[in-house]
């Protein structure tokens, strides 16, 4: 059995732009997991709309922050799903940006990183309007197998605690 040189030239064409197919059929990247810039605009959003807000604390040359960002934030976003339980943004900490802390103030990634102990990367932090932390925070990617039900378990864990508070404010 002879195979063709047209057959070999097709499957290497294939087997080369399956991911880019596979990556349209999905929505590419239409989805950008947003910087935060502006944590007391954050605030007031997460506080108008009682949601909480999932800060990732990032690196540039990370792998693991990108598997983070590329296989479960960004695909949370793509599905519409948590639109209603939680805002989700990024922070850059080994940048020399200056951002807007929860209290209108200027602060630095790097300092903001420092505040929440976020020295590794990725770490996923899940705060109230004021930057409180709601619930554990998660730190690096142990196993992809389980960080998806990881990170859906803390965001419904503050999202609940978002709703207990309300009502306890309620109630005062």
């Amino acid at each position: 059995m002879r195979i063709s040189k047209k057959f070999i030239m097709a499957l290497l064409a294939l087997t080369i732009l399956s991911p880019a197919i596979l990556s349209a059929a999905q929505g590419g990247d239409d989805v950008v997991l947003l910087e935060a810039r502006d944590l007391s605009r954050e605030g007031e959003e997460a506080q108008r709309r009682g949601l909480p807000i999932l800060i990732m604390f990032s690196m540039e040359h990370c792998p693991y922050c990108e598997i983070v960002r590329e296989e479960f934030l960004k695909p949370m976003l793509r599905s519409g799903d948590y639109d209603n339980k939680v805002i989700m943004r990024e922070i850059q900490s080994d940048s020399f940006e200056t951002l807007r802390d929860f209290d209108g103030k200027a602060i630095t990634a790097d300092a903001l990183a420092h505040r929440y102990n976020a020295s590794l990367s990725p770490t996923v932090v899940f705060l109230d309007p004021d930057g409180r932390e709601l619930v554990s925070r998660l730190v690096g990617i142990t196993t992809v197998h389980y960080y998806g039900g990881f990170l859906d378990e803390a965001i419904e864990q503050s999202l609940q605690r978002m709703r207990s508070l309300a009502l306890n404010q309620l109630a005062d």
